[in-house]
């Protein structure tokens, strides 16, 4: 085993080679004053967090909102029009009226502010029912992904981004760019670190993985998901404080980092699990967890689905190295966590609650069992559900 060199990086490379930067500085872009007539569009939560993670580099080598040949290769074939692996469309709809009006330089904004800039290169059409059906695996608008889709416009504009200022959010001290988690992981001198991606508090069950996890390498990226989800997820200043309670009492400081990851919730299962993945490649992660249904939603997808549509790319074209797991559980006879590969006892010992389940009991005011979540970790969720 060589030293580490702190001046060599061990990180992978971003996907496409370079990590796309297409945040505003002074003296090298425009000058703002350029912008004064320029025609204006304002974004929906969703699209503030794609332009945040375009401009960023966490979706490259996607420097803007994808053409027409990438939108269909995306949704046809798993991967860009040039062959790179993506799996997501990552659009900026709008109605017709509003791409008739925008040409040229078009300025981005939200809440009344601005906040970036489009140079838009392409209109095209949106192919709702067909991006229903490839991507959400189903034209049902009870989907809350599908039901986004079918409310959002129908013309798609094209065109590279950027952006004003790196918006730190609720979350100014774990709100990191991909360079910045980057600079994080080489300054600690992890030689590997793997990445969890989370919208929910994290139970033993989440623990035991990033335990495991942590047996193969230097570092754990605990990157929940903070930006736009459904109504009844646990709101994302609770998940916060558990988080932030639970590593505190129960991992190593030198060895976890938690920071945001600011995209939204799209629900699409397997094809978000890729760009889940591929992104954290980008935040500089060598190994990504993903167990049982990855982001996904109601009954659209089979239990390891996620896993199973990594095998449409090879191990080079990743570039990061994916962790299946099965679903783990306590077990009151083997008392210990454990999976259906290391447990001998059927259904009946194991102890195993449902979200929906979970959240009827916090708003009752019951505790949650120790086997199932930290009891430090419950009492956060407990107030952050009372209100107290």
């Amino acid at each position: 085993m060589t030293d580490f060199n702190p001046s060599v990086s061990v990180l992978p490379a971003p996907l496409g080679g370079t990590l796309v930067r297409r945040v505003w500085q002074p003296g090298r872009d425009f000058d703002p004053a350029e912008l004064l007539d320029r025609p204006t569009l304002a974004l929906s939560e969703r699209a503030l967090a794609d332009l945040e993670m375009l401009a960023t580099g966490a979706y490259s080598p996607l420097a803007g909102f994808v053409g027409e040949a990438d939108y269909l290769s995306i949704i046809e074939r798993l991967r860009l029009a040039d062959g790179t692996p993506w799996s997501l469309p990552i659009t900026l709809p709008v109605s017709a009226e509003d791409a008739a009006r925008l040409s040229g330089r078009v300025v981005l904004t939200h809440a009344g502010l601005p906040v970036g800039t489009l140079d838009v290169t392409e209109r095209y059409p949106a192919r709702k029912a067909l991006e229903a059906r490839e991507v959400y695996r189903t034209e049902d608008a009870a989907h809350p992904g599908v039901a986004a889709l079918y409310a959002q416009g129908d013309v798609n504009l094209a065109g590279p981004v950027t952006l004003f200022e790196v918006p730190r959010g609720a979350f100014p001290a774990q709100h990191r760019t991909p360079a910045e988690v980057r600079e994080v992981i080489e300054a600690r001198g992890w030689r590997s670190t793997v990445a969890f991606q989370t919208r929910n508090p994290i139970h033993r069950a989440h623990e035991y993985l990033h335990k495991v996890a942590l047996e193969l390498v230097d570092g754990l990226l605990l990157h929940p998901l903070v930006g736009q989800t459904k109504g009844d997820d646990v709101p994302a200043d609770v998940r916060m404080e558990a988080y932030e309670t639970l590593l505190g009492h129960y991992y190593p400081a030198e060895r976890t980092l938690l920071s945001v990851y600011p995209a939204a919730m799209r629900y699409a299962g397997p094809r978000e699990a890729i760009v889940h993945a591929l992104s954290r490649r980008n935040y500089g992660a060598t190994h990504f967890i993903v167990g049982r249904d990855h982001a996904g939603v109601g009954s659209y997808y089979g239990t390891y689905d996620a896993q199973e549509i990594f095998s449409a790319f090879t191990a080079e074209e990743l570039g990061i190295r994916i962790l299946k797991f099965e679903h783990t559980f306590y077990c009151r006879s083997c008392h210990q966590m454990v999976s259906p590969r290391t447990c001998p006892h059927d259904s009946g010992h194991h102890l195993v609650l449902s979200g929906t389940r979970v959240r009827e009991k916090l708003r009752a005011g019951e505790a949650l069992p120790p086997e199932f979540t930290r009891p430090q970790v419950a009492e956060v969720l407990r107030r952050g559900y009372q209100g107290a």
